[in-house]
């Protein structure tokens, strides 16, 4: 990718240490993409408070001190770039996050915080002069693909999950969050609410490649979002009775694995019937044996949908399928909700200056409507927007294709999407 602004000019006094030019976009992709790839699948593996993590966050240090930015890590491990006071208030902040799903592609959260970096770069290239504070984050454990709960980072500073419970959670391993963050550096008995921290932020802005193909279908660079719908995590576990898979009569097994299988084309037949979408993306089975019934199969349902009518539809009729077939298989079943977020509306003045200022400047340069959408990815921006006004911009993605490592984003659109965040940001931070 080639880098989209020209140059890089400094404002309001910044210049980075030795006045040479800060990285380019092209330079800050090529340098952050090997960082988590695996050889075999070509995806992703950045997780929370491992190697890979920890060169992420190396990487964002490196970006904040090529730009001359104060960069400070938060008692709960989001990391902040600052240019300005971070004390003054009313600060406009920019960013994502660094981590991946389990082989996800290079897009999906890297695209916002390189973008964060280079529209601060277009802005100073333009001269622009800031009249508040403007800050880069990298927000930690977004996906949750460690310790299966997204948006750890955000949800610890928006108060939205307790010190205690965050330490509990377990990964694959059984090891504690705790362990893994004292492993990694971080003190955690540091972390919880940052409620005065959030109390100086402004406005929230997220750039993030679009996990669809709405504006593949509209033909359009860059659009608006307008919510996130409502969506969360169920477990289903399922328990039988194990034994030997060549000695035991089909009459006489409790098999759970029945029960799940069962459940699972419930998912997608109750998602197709209520218009909503219904996922068991992971499962685990014990003891795990090919020669034997398992005891116990757990599957994790995803659910989202565009209202919460809908999403409990989604739901309940799941659980009450597999409730039914788990009777007639003799089994037994416990669902257990591990993590909801209801939806989150964006907040509309936001919302209406963001589609202002790209309306104006035209991120592609036709000046035509910018589409506002709506999306049932989760983000870090819907968790803060319960405390701070928040928007996200997206980048189309050709193929829709998202948490794969066949995720993608043209080059040009990289650069439209760059210029409008740095549109975006000058409209809210600059005189």
């Amino acid at each position: 990718m080639t880098s989209p602004a020209g140059g890089h000019g400094r404002a309001s006094g910044a210049t980075a240490p030795g006045g040479s030019p800060p990285p380019s976009f092209q330079d800050m992709w090529r340098d952050l993409a090997p960082i988590g790839r695996h050889a075999g699948s070509g995806g992703y593996r950045r997780y929370a408070w491992t190697g890979a993590d920890t060169e992420c966050r190396e990487w964002f240090r490196e970006q904040a001190e090529a730009r001359g930015l104060d960069y400070e890590t938060d008692r709960n491990g989001n990391q902040w770039a600052w240019l300005g006071d971070p004390l003054a208030g009313d600060a406009v902040v920019t960013g994502s996050h660094l981590d991946s799903v389990p082989d996800g592609g290079a897009f999906d959260g890297p695209l916002g915080v390189v973008s964060s970096f280079a529209a601060l770069d277009e802005l100073r290239r333009r001269g622009a002069e800031f009249t508040r504070p403007l800050a880069v984050t990298n927000f930690g454990d977004e996906e949750g693909a460690r310790f299966g709960l997204a948006c750890v980072g955000s949800r610890l500073a928006a108060g939205q999950l307790t010190a205690e419970k965050a330490r509990l959670l377990r990964d694959g391993d059984g090891v504690p969050l705790a362990r893994a963050m004292e492993a990694a550096g971080h003190d955690p008995g540091a972390i919880g609410p940052d409620h005065e921290r959030l109390a100086r932020v402004g406005a929230f802005v997220e750039l993030h490649v679009e996990q669809g193909r709405a504006l593949d279908l509209s033909g359009d660079p860059v659009g608006v979002a307008s919510a996130i719908w409502p969506h969360g995590r169920w477990r289903f576990d399922f328990r039988g009775e194990a034994n030997h898979a060549g000695t035991t009569r089909l009459a006489d097994r409790r098999d759970p694995m029945l029960t799940y299988a069962e459940t699972v084309l419930a998912a997608r037949r109750e998602a197709a019937l209520a218009g909503g979408l219904a996922t068991f993306g992971k499962v685990a089975v014990e003891p795990n044996g090919v020669n034997a019934i398992p005891s116990l199969v757990r599957g994790w349902l995803d659910a989202r949908a565009a209202d919460q009518a809908t999403l409990d539809a989604v739901v309940d009729g799941v659980e009450r399928a597999a409730r039914e077939h788990a009777e007639r298989a003799g089994t037994d079943l416990d669902v257990v909700r591990e993590s909801f977020t209801p939806v989150v509306e964006f907040q509309h003045a936001l919302r209406d200056e963001i589609r202002r200022v790209l309306g104006k400047h035209g991120p592609d340069g036709s000046g035509r409507t910018v589409p506002v959408l709506g999306t049932g990815a989760g983000h870090d921006a819907g968790i803060l927007s319960a405390s701070v006004p928040t928007a996200m911009l997206f980048v189309r993605n050709p193929t829709g294709i998202s948490h794969s490592p066949a995720e993608h984003a043209a080059e040009d659109d990289c650069v439209a999407g760059v210029i409008a965040l740095a549109d975006v940001l000058e409209g809210l931070a600059c005189s």
